[in-house]
């Protein structure tokens, strides 16, 4: 069983088993278009493609009319009937992976704790891994049965603004930011109308998780780089743009054995879209 990552090498033993599901998670933010076109050029065999404004993501706006932030949860029911479409059934074994280091990966990595499945892994090294190793592609698109995925308490937190806010008046958690360092000096915006970041929060980039390679660090590195920045995991909220590559630290945190942080899904283009929410710099 694989819950946090999986090598290119054990993946390949394993992709013509029928309760193995491989999901292909490349995306660019700035070409929405870019991820299935990769995907149409070649991917793992019996890898499905799993786009990130489709199914791992809601509408911007609420039905309350309010901006929840650039990449919002989904329902978990409309997430669920996504993963049955995929095939995912209770005893799959899930394998998520994309071309960036697990910055998308890791998000269906999340999302899938969500609703209570735990045998996912994210692909380490993702495709450059894989293609390193001289491991084969395809363009064959599999056909995969109906799954029957279950709806099973979570393994993971989230919050909501709300707390959030909260926690800058009496603060009791300790809140770090997944966006490189200029971004959350408030410099170099480009994703986000308002430059900076929530009052109090830590910097870890997401990519500091990362080895040259595009590996995860080891597990006692990435324990002790992460022990300066949260001595407790369970008091502890990730949050980064949108949601999404927050999603990556939490990755790294169960990699290291520091186990129970929470998600802010909507992150800071969720939080500076209220003028009324304070901002540092």
């Amino acid at each position: 069983m694989y819950t946090t990552l999986i090598s290119a090498s054990d993946l390949a033993l394993h992709t013509e088993r029928s309760n193995w599901v491989v999901l292909d998670c490349r995306h660019d933010l700035m070409d929405t278009n870019a991820g299935q076109a990769a995907y149409d050029l070649g991917h793992i065999p019996g890898a499905q493609f799993v786009n990130l404004d489709q199914r791992l993501s809601a509408a911007k706006i609420g039905p309350d009319g309010v901006f929840r932030g650039r990449h919002p949860l989904p329902e978990k029911g409309d997430f669920i009937a996504s993963l049955r479409n995929l095939g995912v059934n209770d005893d799959s074994q899930v394998v998520v992976y994309d071309a960036h280091g697990g910055m998308f990966a890791a998000r269906l990595w999340w999302m899938l704790r969500w609703v209570g499945h735990a045998t996912v892994a994210v692909l380490d090294g993702g495709l450059p891994a894989w293609q390193a190793a001289e491991l084969p592609l395809t363009t064959v698109v599999p056909a995969l049965g109906s799954g029957n995925l279950s709806n099973r308490p979570a393994l993971v937190g989230s919050v909501e603004v709300s707390q959030v806010l909260a926690n800058i008046s009496k603060p009791t958690r300790t809140v770090v930011d997944a966006r490189a360092a200029d971004r959350f000096r408030g410099e170099n915006e480009t994703m986000d109308p308002v430059g900076g970041h929530i009052p109090g929060a830590k910097n870890r980039f997401f990519k500091d998780n990362l080895q040259a390679d595009g590996r995860f660090k080891p597990a006692a590195q990435l324990r002790e780089e992460w022990m300066t920045v949260v001595s407790d995991a369970s008091q502890a909220i990730m949050q980064c743009g949108s949601g999404v590559t927050a999603c990556h630290n939490l990755l790294a945190l169960e990699v290291a054995g520091m186990h129970g942080a929470a998600l802010y899904p909507g992150s800071w283009s969720e939080w500076c879209a209220d003028a009324s929410r304070p901002v540092e710099r």
